[in-house]
């Protein structure tokens, strides 16, 4: 049974993916080699876990019994000598990801499980350097930003892992209240992230056409397709649709719609321009500096009320 649970990397994944699990009660070693990002780390849970309080989400008291779950750690070894699941949220290079993995076969009890929140590597690749004992051992559990809030976690199932420890691993997302996807090949942005590029590649397109203005954009995605996207996946709004209908639709309108195998050449203009969106200040909208920490705020306040109300819709 996993009950004692260490997260590798504080930052904007890390400390969140921390915070969900001792949110429900699991004991958790949050690690990163940076004293200060870990100070910091602290502080954005204490925030967050207040922001859950002040939504009646969670009691009072819960803040300090989560702080109380975690623990802070620069040193690896005493971060994950006796865990049972190691989940790490390290930059996205494969070299680091594999010297990491090699590092924690050695480090860790055999009978601790390894986890990568990659979205882009492949898992094959990342545990190259490990024991055959360890490889078995080892998957992706790719999660979303806002970790504490979104309710999806993607969980590889690719062959090398047996049924009884995948298992394992999805009953404990499970008791902490997410909802697993159970992806069975390994490919490249496994399955929501490659349903939110195939979006975001005809939204950049509009803009880019002159279409409409951002705001406008995403107003038709927020209070259309998303809106229904919200309880609704895609397979049951076609079947209520009519799968007729989809298949003239897609035949018509398909051709017309943006098929770049690149990321656009608009986005790729503001990224050379240092406009990064609302860590820069400026995106595809404009953000002032004294009003970013209240735009974050009311971005994670929606998605409590969200999160409240998809318990309707389990």
């Amino acid at each position: 049974m996993i009950r004692k649970i260490a997260v590798l990397g504080a930052g904007t994944m890390g400390h969140s993916i921390a915070e969900a699990f001792a949110m429900h009660g699991f004991e958790v070693n949050l690690f990163d080699t940076d004293s200060n990002r870990l100070q910091a780390a602290k502080e954005e849970i204490r925030a967050e876990l207040s922001l859950l309080a002040a939504e009646d989400f969670i009691p009072q008291p819960a803040i300090q019994a989560t702080l109380d779950k975690i623990a802070y750690f620069t040193d690896l070894k005493q971060t994950v000598i006796d865990r049972d699941y190691v989940l790490e949220a390290t930059p996205e290079i494969l070299e680091l990801k594999q010297n990491l993995f090699k590092q924690l076969d050695n480090l860790c009890p055999p009978h601790t499980i390894l986890a990568s929140n990659t979205s882009s590597l492949k898992l094959n690749d990342m545990m190259a350097l490990v024991s055959p004992s360890r490889k078995e051992r080892i998957l992706v559990t790719h999660w979303y930003n806002p970790a504490h809030l979104i309710p999806i976690i993607e969980l590889s199932y690719f062959g090398n892992m047996p049924e009884d420890l995948y298992t394992q691993v999805e009953a404990l997302h499970l008791a902490i209240k997410k909802q697993t996807v159970k992806v069975l090949k390994d490919v490249p942005g496994l399955v929501a992230n490659r349903i939110q590029q195939g979006v975001a590649r005809e939204v950049f397109s509009l803009i880019e056409m002159g279409i409409a203005a951002p705001a406008d954009i995403d107003k038709a995605l927020k209070f259309g397709p998303a809106f229904r996207y919200a309880t609704t996946g895609q397979l049951e709004v076609a079947d209520f649709g009519g799968l007729d209908i989809w298949c003239v639709v897609g035949d018509n309108l398909l051709k017309e719609m943006d098929s770049s195998e690149c990321a656009n050449k608009l986005l790729r203009e503001k990224v050379q321009q240092g406009k990064l969106g609302i860590k820069s200040g400026e995106g595809f909208y404009k953000y002032s500096p004294e009003k970013i920490s209240a735009i974050k705020n009311d971005f994670m306040r929606k998605l409590i009320h969200q999160l409240k109300a998809s318990e309707y819709y389990i």
